[in-house]
């Protein structure tokens, strides 16, 4: 399973991960929507765990995105 980590925290985006890969799962981290996007566009994750109040680019619009390219 392939994991996306969004969170702003960097040291809880990290231990989310670590626990994460502790559990077999390959998982890539972001620290902002804006990156996190970028990491959607080009990489197919199976499970996106993802702040919601983040600064700029917020874990909402984050969502919307992936929402919106699952309706194509």
């Amino acid at each position: 399973m392939r994991v996306l980590v969004v969170d702003d925290e960097q040291d809880l985006a990290d231990v989310v991960a670590r626990g994460l890969r502790q559990a077999g799962m390959a998982v890539d981290v972001s620290t902002s929507g804006d990156d996190a996007l970028y990491k959607l566009d080009i990489t197919p994750y199976d499970l996106l765990v993802l702040d919601r109040q983040m600064p700029g680019t917020g874990g909402d619009e984050v969502c919307r995105h992936v929402v919106s390219r699952t309706e194509r």
